[in-house]
């Protein structure tokens, strides 16, 4: 009887033992992870870099017909990010409804990922303009880090299964989603738009994979909120450019359209309000 409990008792100390070696040694592989996600426009557009078209001056024939679309992810499906279809869909009506304010701007087509193919560049491009019949595309890519920061692990009560309770350890997320609005027929990049996000959080080593999966798409939100606050910006940059630069940009209207002159030349406004001064000017008794 004596004995036989003392061998129960050395045979519970060492598979605790062995349990705290195993928990130890896993979690230094959890502590030192690194998850990374990723699209990239430049990829898309120029797979094969050394042939680069070179784009020539845009011809914005006004009203607009804008897409908006997400360039396909080029990793393995291990890599792949934790934004849904719905998420992309979600982001790009937040997109959509920015251009909608626009006076220019006549209709915003939603692209679904289906469409673009990897590495398809402006061939498959032209393939979208022909079929949704619009005139520029703004393209989202988006990079994320995952970091799981090293530290102590802490074992706050054990039973006879292992831990009951352990530390979390700090997680770091940090987002970039990226807006690039290009003119399809000329290749032109009109304007950029970034969103930036960092994500502080902490997990426990049971639900470490959760943890990181919530944080990694409360980071794409939180990074879609800026982005379309700079978009509002950048917006708003590129009609004055297109006011203050007439000569990188041709404005034509499309046939019933007489708008636009929110981007048209402000010089040529000036030299009709010259003219108007001077003809009141010459019949001034």
């Amino acid at each position: 009887g004596e004995e036989m409990k003392t061998h129960h008792r050395l045979l519970i100390y060492f598979l605790s033992l062995l349990l705290i070696v195993t928990l130890t040694g896993c979690s230094e592989l959890f502590l030192k992870s690194k998850n990374h996600y990723a699209s990239s426009t430049v990829n898309y557009l120029y797979p094969d870099k050394e042939v680069i078209e070179k784009p020539t001056i845009p011809s914005l024939s006004l009203p607009l017909r804008v897409g908006v679309a997400f360039v396909p992810e080029t990793g393995s499906r291990s890599t792949l990010s934790h934004l849904s279809e719905k998420d992309k869909y979600d982001l790009m009506e937040r997109i959509a409804s920015e251009f909608k304010t626009l006076e220019f701007v006549k209709e915003i087509e939603i692209i679904p990922s289906a469409y673009l193919t990897k590495r398809g560049s402006f061939t498959n491009l032209d393939q979208i303009k022909t079929m949704y019949g619009i005139d520029i595309i703004t393209l989202l890519s988006y990079d994320q880090v995952q970091h799981t920061d090293e530290g102590l692990l802490s074992l706050s009560y054990w039973t006879i299964v292992g831990a009951y309770l352990v530390k979390g350890e700090r997680n770091y997320t940090n987002t970039m989603l990226d807006a690039a609005l290009y003119d399809i027929s000329s290749r032109k990049m009109l304007f950029r738009a970034p969103g930036i996000s960092h994500i502080k959080g902490s997990a426990t080593l049971v639900n470490l994979s959760e943890k990181l999966r919530e944080d990694s798409r409360a980071s794409f939100h939180a990074a879609a909120d800026n982005l379309v606050v700079n978009l509002r910006e950048e917006l708003e940059r590129f009609r004055q450019k297109v006011k203050d630069q007439p000569e990188e940009y041709i404005i034509e209207h499309k046939p019933g359209y007489s708008g636009g002159a929110a981007i048209e030349s402000v010089f040529a406004l000036i030299l009709v309000a010259l003219a108007g001064v001077a003809l009141w000017r010459e019949r001034k008794p």
